[in-house]
């Protein structure tokens, strides 16, 4: 399969976006995940509302293009999403890639479509929801 398959003008606006969402220092939740099979790492900045949903973030990534347009699509759609909500999410997106599941539903995932033909780029596309839950969780184990 080409790379320009993959690499299209809208995956790399998509990943340029991320400038919209500088670190939070801040933020009393941060979580990082790490793909194994490629090195990337997301590290994620959180604020949350009363009742625990996504108010504001900020993300710090070092992933190839893909992996960036996910975080992008992550944090265009992750304000109100609480734990519970990312962990399906994060469930879904899994089964999608890995298992050939229906596309889940998160707003704008057609963007990154191409890439479940390419599996050393599945675990950069969990990386937002991975660090998400990660920093969610340490809300949860502090309560």
């Amino acid at each position: 399969m080409s790379a320009d398959k993959l690499y299209t003008p809208a995956m790399l606006a998509a990943a340029v976006k991320l400038a919209d969402y500088p670190p939070l220092a801040d933020a009393p939740l941060h979580g990082e995940a790490r793909s194994t099979t490629c090195g990337s790492v997301i590290s994620l900045d959180a604020e949350t509302d009363h009742e625990g949903a996504i108010s504001a973030l900020g993300v710090k990534v070092r992933a190839c293009a893909v992996g960036q347009a996910a975080a992008s699509l992550f944090a265009d759609h992750a304000k109100g999403h609480d734990l519970n909500g990312i962990a399906q999410s994060h469930e879904g997106l899994q089964a999608w890639l890995k298992e050939g599941a229906g596309m889940p539903d998160w707003p704008g995932l057609e963007l990154i479509e191409p890439a479940r033909d390419y599996p050393a780029r599945h675990d950069a596309i969990l990386l937002p929801w991975k660090a998400a839950i990660a920093a969610l969780s340490s809300a949860t184990a502090s309560s």
